[in-house]
C-alpha cells in the first residue's frame, strides 16, 4: 500500500491535493480566457498560413468554376456579369465579349462601392451579393481565383471564375 503524507506539518494530504487541483484548473481557465480574447496563438498563426489559397486549387471546385462552354451559354442568354480582372492593357489586347474590365488591384474597393458609383465607374450594373451569375476571368485563372476569394470574403458567395481564363476561352471558343 502506498502511504501518503504531507511534507507540511498539520496539513492533510487531501487538502494539498484539492489546492493543487484548484490552482491547476484556475491556470487552465486563465490560459483559455487569454486564447479566447483573440490574442494570436500558434494555432491561429498556423491556420492563417496553411489554409488553401487561390493558387493551390482551392477555388476549383464545381461550385466555384465556370468552363468556357458554360460561359458561352451564359453569354448567349445574356445571363452573366463578367469581370475581366487583368490590367487594362491586357484587356485592350483582347477580351471576352461583354466582359467589363475590373483590374484585380481594385476589385476589393470596387465591390464595396455603392451600386450607383460602381455603375458610373465601370459602365455596367453593380453585382449584388446574392447574384449567381457573377464570373471573374483573367489570362489563366490565377488572378480570377484571387478575385473570387476577395469577392467571397465580401459576401459574394455565389460568384465564380472562368477555369483556365482567357487562354482557355480562346483555345475552346475563339474570339
Amino acid at each position: 500500500m502506498i502511504a501518503l503524507h504531507s511534507s507540511l506539518p498539520g496539513v492533510p494530504v487531501l487538502v494539498l491535493m484539492m489546492l493543487s487541483l484548484l490552482l491547476s484548473r484556475g491556470f487552465c481557465q486563465a490560459v483559455t480566457e487569454v486564447n479566447r480574447r483573440s490574442y494570436p496563438t500558434v494555432a491561429s498563426f498556423l491556420r492563417t498560413y496553411t489554409t488553401c489559397s487561390p493558387t493551390c486549387e482551392g477555388t476549383d471546385d464545381d461550385a466555384s468554376v465556370v468552363t468556357p462552354p458554360q460561359l458561352k451559354a451564359m453569354l448567349s442568354n445574356r445571363n452573366v456579369q463578367l469581370f475581366d480582372v487583368r490590367n487594362p492593357d491586357e484587356y485592350q489586347d483582347g477580351h471576352i465579349p461583354q466582359a467589363a474590365n475590373l483590374p484585380l488591384d481594385v476589385v476589393e474597393e470596387s465591390l464595396k462601392l455603392p451600386p450607383e458609383s460602381f455603375q458610373q465607374k465601370f459602365k455596367v450594373k453593380a453585382p449584388g451579393k446574392d447574384d449567381d451569375n457573377i464570373v471573374f476571368n483573367c489570362r489563366s485563372g490565377v488572378r480570377s481565383g484571387q478575385a473570387l476569394t476577395i469577392a467571397r470574403q465580401l459576401g459574394f458567395h455565389r460568384a465564380r471564375h472562368l477555369k483556365g481564363g482567357y487562354a482557355a476561352w480562346v483555345e475552346q471558343e475563339g474570339n
